[in-house]
């Protein structure tokens, strides 16, 4: 992916140097989905980076004056629907509250409708994790539904799986254009 700038910030395809970032906020998940991505020493989080290098569907956030990575935003094109994006987002709680996971989630669902022709992306987001709905609703998605105990990420002590409750968001171009292109 080429890189992508905004006020604040750089989207850019995950390098070397992003090891330490990416174990700062993935060592210990906040949210159960990111659980599966649990990276726990260096070396993990220097093959994951490396991993992710040559992969356009995880793409790093980092501070334009520092370089430094502070989350990441994925987009995974649908396999049956290659106009249809599933996106999401990860970041580190030490930059929370400062605006950059809208700033850059805009910019990628930017790039993704104009530069990438696709259609409709969709979020899933756990009924729990109110941070991540807010986010959608500010991205201009909505809310299509609920799936009742739809994903399991982590079990209970007595080993069975723990079902989740799981919102669906979405956005179509046509609404994303219609939100942006309409006079204020």
């Amino acid at each position: 992916m080429h890189s992508l700038e905004t006020n604040r910030l750089i989207l850019r395809n995950f390098t070397a140097t992003d090891a330490q970032g990416l174990l700062e906020y993935t060592a210990n998940p906040r949210v159960n989905c990111f659980m599966d991505h649990n990276v726990l020493t260096l070396e993990d989080a220097a093959a994951e980076v490396e991993k992710r290098s040559r992969d356009d569907s995880h793409i790093a956030v980092c501070l334009k004056d520092s370089n430094e990575l502070i989350g990441e935003l994925f987009g995974m094109k649908e396999e049956r629907d290659s106009d249809t994006y599933s996106i999401g987002w990860n970041f580190n709680a030490r930059f929370e509250g400062k605006g950059y996971a809208s700033e850059s989630a805009n910019a990628f669902i930017e790039h993704l409708f104009t530069q990438q022709g696709v259609r409709r992306l969709y979020a899933y987001v756990e009924d729990d994790n109110f941070r991540s709905q807010k986010l959608s609703e500010k991205l201009g998605m909505r809310q299509e539904g609920c799936f009742m105990e739809f994903v399991s990420f982590v079990k209970y002590e007595d080993g069975t799986p723990k079902y989740e409750n799981t919102f669906q968001y979405a956005l179509l171009k046509k609404e994303w254009l219609a939100q942006h292109l309409s006079p204020d």
